[in-house]
């Protein structure tokens, strides 16, 4: 029974063991599952490796898709890094090799491979070299070219020009030189360099400059040309050496190498330098010695280089060159970036900026000439003997050009006073009338004389009448004072006109004045017509007062002294120490900063591109010279005669925009700087309002502007705007706050009132305003200004016709208020049958929200017996997973019951039928079974197919 009951056990327990193998592939049974199973205590880490590799292989026979899917994923990263890798090189394109810049044909040397050490190689052999360096895609590179190729093919016979690509990253010029702009431009002149040139990248001054590199000293052989090189604008420094033989005298090739390092420190060339080789010459200059060196100064002491105390170096006669010069005239050449180049000059003092076409390569400038005799003559304070001497110079070399108008230019003879006569001797001053001024489109030049012999004033015993500063300013002062009397004083018929002034201080007032062309045509053709020529030839008006005569002067007319240039003269020289408004004088070239020339006022399109302007920034004002007159010595003396005087008469020269651009046909006149004179001056009256874009409060006063302009007419009333950011006003008009609202009564413009700043700027306070300020009786300063009968019944038909006007106006007004309250009454009908609807509506929508909220709890009802039906069906799917365990393994059990039964009845049957049938015999062949000897395999064989069979359906019902 023991044996029989083993062998039944070993087969269930591997029947058992088989069955679990399953289970756990599947997934149903409990040992399959690895991460509900606890780990053991105790468990090495080994141990835990191979469970977790278990688990894992478990995992993937259960869900092999899984599997599938981390194989894909991992494969495509494997790619997609061994793909990244093999292009990480291929990610920066390869630069293409650079071209030639320059073509082939071009007198300049092309590197374009940057092949620094053959250009080196190559300066090293020869005299001369300019290298421009370059980079391909730089703009100013590829507009330079062209004129660098111009200046190579004037100078490729005497200068070796090399262009060098400075930005191919594999040349040596690349890794070699580190610019930080480009083009670069150097210059060697043998050992010597680099010289850097900074000026215009124009072809004509590059070539000026290669030429100073290739002679830094000026030969001066004669008399005639060391006047010219003394007589300059530009600091002189000279040198005397006698040469006697082959080798160069002792110092100069020093002196030669200072020439070469100023142009190295200053690109410009401001310091020119000069070799003397005669004594006679030297001796003019106060140089004895070979060897010595001379700095001329026009208005103080020239130097000689002082040898005991300094050593004769080309960097120390350049540093006191540069010390102990005297600027003249200084060239400004704006690059065009950012820099404080103008704001640094121009913070120095006022500035006179001369706009004057230059070409460097001419030898001989007589504009520049006549600037630099002006420059002198202001600056000559003491009256040199040798500042002298250069002027005369200065002035034969300009007679040829201005000898046929020589003896036009003298002044004519003054009329014989008879003896016992009181002579007049009148003081007199020249008067150029700025651009502009309304006198100025008739006349351009006066002549202002004091009349000294009234009232007993003495004379003086001088020939040239003096006079005092303190009158002519005055009577300058008083001259432009009102320019609306001398506009309405013009007249077309008569060339010389004498005005009358109502403001003069004077008890006569005459001033003669005409038009002077440029060139001095019109100054010619005018004198030689004899237009000042007796005084009755010319219209004459005087003013006499009531009060009796008194020591008062007066002004009369003396068109004589006009043309004067020695009375001119004398009250020019020195000008500069006799005022405290001392000018720095400037010159631009106007073929490349004209643009500059006009933004200060110079027009757009002229033909000869001569300007002159005078900027003060301390006092936030410029002048500009009549771009309608020449640009000669006569201009330019009085131009800066009249700034400097104590009362000038120039006007602060006014920018506006274009009046063009705003239409004439709107309610409010958009007023600039030309039209205020004609809108706001005139004789109506007329309300202006100041403003700028950027005032926040100002657009807020448009509608009551307009409203205002509806109401008044606009044939009596200008109401009108003007933007102060874009135009500029006289100071006088100028306001320090926005917005400003100012009123200009009819006939008395300088009487104009401001608009209270704590007031409400409204319709009916504007209209207030305006009522009492238009009335002559309650304006103010009526007492002193008291108005004729006539004057005031034109103001009360004036203010009759605005009240009539105004009355008018109301009815109108009165009208659409009433219209305005039917609409008002229709509105609030339409308002109350609104209001009601809108009650309805929020009734509707109470009732809405109570339906939206019942169903709320309504569905959140459901929603809780949804969840609770789901928890029940995730109970019954857990019961009957677990049922389904049991019944497995109930069939399990019950199969090895069944099977144990079996082997029983097996037992038994044998004994049995041995004892029932004893004489039965086996047959023949048969094998004979030992007792203990278990059942042969087969004999449970169908029972255990058909378990395994149960249990697969049971793991795939559960799966």
């Amino acid at each position: 029974m023991s044996e029989c009951g083993g062998r039944g056990g070993g087969g269930s327990s591997s029947s058992s063991d088989d069955a679990e193998d399953e289970g756990g592939g599947g997934g149903g049974g409990p040992a399959g599952s690895c991460s509900d199973s606890p780990a053991p205590a105790g468990e090495s880490p080994a141990g835990r490796l191979r469970r977790g590799l278990r688990c894992a292989s478990l995992m993937a026979r259960r869900r092999p898709e899984l599997l599938c899917g981390a194989v894909a994923l991992g494969c495509a990263l494997l790619l997609a890094l061994k793909f990244t890798c093999s292009r990480a090189k291929d990610v920066i394109i390869p630069a293409k090799p650079p071209v030639s810049f320059f073509s082939a044909r071009s007198p300049v040397l092309d590197l374009f491979q940057g092949q620094l050490d053959y250009a080196e190689r190559i300066r090293r052999d020869s005299e001369v070299v300019l290298l421009f360096f370059y980079a391909p895609w730089c703009g100013q590179s590829i507009a330079a070219r062209a004129e660098i190729e111009h200046a190579a093919s004037r100078l490729s016979d005497q200068v070796l020009f090399v262009a060098i690509n400075c930005w191919w990253h594999q040349g040596k010029c690349r890794k070699q030189k580190h610019f930080f702009y480009f083009p670069v431009i150097h210059l060697y002149h043998r050992s010597f360099g680099p010289i850097e040139y900074k000026g215009p990248l124009s072809a004509v001054y590059i070539e000026k400059f290669v030429r100073r590199v290739m002679k830094p000293l000026l030969y001066i052989p004669s008399e005639s040309e060391l006047l010219d090189f003394l007589s300059d604008y530009e600091p002189g420094v000279l040198g005397y050496f006698e040469f006697r033989g082959t080798p160069p005298p002792p110092g100069y090739l020093t002196f030669f190498t200072s020439a070469l390092h100023s142009l190295k420190k200053d690109y410009l060339g401001t310091v020119r330098f000069g070799v003397i080789t005669n004594k006679h010459l030297a001796k003019l200059v106060s140089l004895v010695h070979s060897g010595s060196v001379y700095l001329h100064r026009h208005f103080n002491t020239s130097l000689v280089f002082p040898t005991e105390v300094m050593n004769f170096t080309a960097e120390n006669i350049y540093r006191w060159a540069s010390d102990n010069r005297e600027v003249l005239l200084r060239w400004l050449r704006p690059h065009g970036g950012k820099s404080l180049l103008l704001n640094n000059e121009l913070k120095k003092g006022p500035a006179l900026l001369l706009f004057i076409p230059f070409d460097p390569l001419a030898e001989r400038h007589p504009l520049i000439d006549k600037i630099t005799e002006v420059a002198l003559e202001y600056n000559n304070c003491h009256g040199d003997q040798v500042v002298e001497r250069l002027l005369q110079h200065l002035r034969q070399v300009d007679a040829p050009a201005l000898q046929s108008l020589a003896p036009e230019l003298q002044a004519p003879q003054l009329p014989e006073v008879p003896p016992g006569a009181a002579s007049p001797s009148p003081c007199c001053n020249t008067v150029v009338l700025p651009l502009g001024h309304a006198f100025s489109r008739t006349h351009n030049v006066c002549e202002l004389c004091v009349n000294q012999s009234a009232g007993g004033v003495r004379l003086d015993s001088v020939s040239v009448p003096q006079c005092s500063f303190f009158e002519m300013a005055a009577a300058l002062d008083s001259f432009y004072l009102k320019e609306q009397a001398f506009y309405h004083a013009a007249t077309g018929t008569v060339e010389c006109s004498n005005f009358l002034t109502s403001y003069s201080p004077f008890r006569y007032y005459t001033a003669c004045c005409r038009t002077v062309g440029r060139g001095g045509a019109g100054l010619v053709d005018s004198t030689r017509g004899n237009s000042f020529g007796t005084p009755a030839a010319a219209f004459s008006l005087e003013q006499k007062w009531e009060a009796a005569p008194s020591a008062i002067p007066h002004i009369e007319e003396n068109p004589h002294l006009l043309l004067d240039a020695g009375v001119t003269r004398r009250t020019f020289a020195g000008l500069s120490c006799r005022t405290n408004k001392t000018l720095n004088m400037y010159l631009l070239d106007s073929s490349l900063f004209w643009l500059y020339a006009e933004r200060l006022g110079a027009p757009s399109s002229t033909r000869v591109k001569e300007f002159a302007a005078i900027v003060d920034v301390k006092e936030e004002c410029h002048y500009i010279l009549d771009p309608k007159q020449a640009l000669v010595t006569l201009t330019l003396e009085s131009f800066i005669q009249n700034f400097s005087v104590l009362y000038s008469p120039l006007k602060r020269h006014l920018i506006g925009s274009d009046s063009a651009k705003f239409p004439s046909q709107h309610l409010i006149t958009e007023v600039t700087t030309d039209s205020f004179w004609e809108v706001i001056l005139q004789k109506q009256d007329a309300l202006l309002l100041y403003y700028a874009p950027w005032c926040g409060f100002c657009p807020s006063l448009n509608h009551v502007f307009i409203q205002l302009a509806r109401l008044l007419p606009a044939d009596r009333f200008t109401v009108a705007r003007i933007d102060v950011s874009q135009n500029d006003l006289p100071w006088e008009f100028m306001v320090d706050r926005l917005p400003t609202i100012l009123f200009f009564p009819c006939n008395r413009k300088d009487l104009s009132v401001k608009y209270p700043e704590d007031l409400p700027i409204t319709l009916p306070n504007l209209l207030r305003f305006i009522l009492q300020h238009s009335d002559p009786v309650s304006s103010h300063g009526s007492l002193a200004h008291a108005p004729s009968q006539g004057c005031r019944q034109s103001e009360a038909t004036l203010q009759q016709g605005h009240i009539s006007h105004l009355e008018r106006e109301i009815q109108k007004l009165r009208a659409e208020i009433s219209s305005l309250h039917r609409a008002q009454a229709q509105v609030e009908g339409q308002l109350s049958s609104a209001r009601r609807d809108e009650r309805r509506l929020r009734q509707q929508q109470q009732a809405l929200e109570q339906r939206h909220s019942l169903l709320q709890q309504h569905s959140e009802q459901l929603q809780a017996s949804y969840a609770q039906k789901a928890r029940e069906l995730e109970e019954l799917a857990d019961a009957s997973e677990t049922l389904l365990t049991e019944n497995a393994w109930l069939k399990v059990l019950v199969a090895s019951m069944e099977r144990k039964l079996q082997g029983q009845d097996r037992a038994e049957d044998p004994d049995t039928s041995g004892e029932a049938h004893p004489d039965h015999l086996e047959p023949a062949g048969a094998p004979h079974l030992p007792a203990s000897a278990p059942p042969p395999p087969n004999a449970s064989s169908p029972l255990a197919a058909d378990r395994k069979g149960e249990n697969r359906t049971d793991s795939l019902e559960m799966t």
